[in-house]
């Protein structure tokens, strides 16, 4: 089946492509790899959720923001490569959290990436990961994440 077709059998759309707030790419093919730039989860008007998981935004509200975070690295990966059924293979993905000292629960925010990943990809969405916690982040906004992606 189609990635892109599992997509909309989900009921999930991809936003827009989002604009790059600094020089740099939104993603970057090299070899049999894609690059994918950090995003983070925007509102409506394209602005970046702001906030600190643990604070002023719960584990649940911050991983439908890293949820929505993993429809825009998509959204990048079906612009740079023309459709998602070029994807291989998910390797890897790097989630920043922003959150205070003592917030342990960053696996949990960055499985909103995750668990999307793989719903759509199954076996091929399956990655290695990193999430870490981090005081501040570009924009103020509460979560960020990149991915590294096998294609061919």
């Amino acid at each position: 089946m189609s990635f892109e077709k599992r997509l909309q059998e989900m009921g999930l759309e991809l936003p827009p492509l989002p604009k790059p707030v600094a020089n740099y790419v939104p993603g970057l093919e090299v070899g049999d790899f894609l690059y994918i730039s950090g995003q983070g989860p925007r509102d409506s008007n394209g602005k970046f959720i702001q906030g600190i998981v643990g604070d002023n935004l719960t584990v649940k509200e911050a991983y439908k923001h890293a949820r929505q975070t993993g429809l825009f690295l998509l959204s990048v990966a079906k612009y740079q490569l023309g459709s998602l059924d070029q994807i291989r293979q998910i390797v890897k993905l790097t989630a920043f959290v922003r959150c205070g000292p003592d917030f342990m629960d960053q696996p949990q925010v960055a499985n909103g990436v995750s668990d999307l990943i793989c719903e759509v990809f199954g076996e091929q969405g399956k990655h290695t990961r990193s999430a870490v916690g981090v005081a501040a982040l570009p924009g103020g906004m509460c979560f960020e994440a990149e991915l590294i992606i096998k294609i061919g």
